[in-house]
């Protein structure tokens, strides 16, 4: 099943236009978009397979961590994660 999974990180300062345009690139790959520019929280909204919510979050967690390495932001702790299902989005 498809989860699209929000994932955000507050680091201990702001943000460039250009780091979270770095971000974004990393993130292409998983589907994915980026946020933060101009603020100390960066994040991605990343699609992954899982069967279970918790699968979906661990998997976008992990590629998360490493489109943040790959666009050379500072580790930050991760202060959200959430996931909604294809199914559950597509609810009335």
């Amino acid at each position: 099943m498809k989860w699209s999974v929000g994932i955000e990180a507050q680091g201990d300062r702001v943000l460039t236009r250009e780091e979270i345009v770095e971000l974004a690139d990393a993130v292409a790959a998983s589907d994915g978009i980026a946020t933060g520019i101009g603020s100390n929280r960066y994040g991605a909204q990343l699609v992954v397979d899982a069967d279970t919510r918790e699968q979906a979050i661990e998997k976008a967690a992990q590629a998360f961590e490493r489109a943040a390495a790959a666009a050379g932001l500072p580790p930050a702790p991760v202060v959200r994660a959430e996931a909604i299902s294809e199914a559950e989005d597509e609810s009335p």
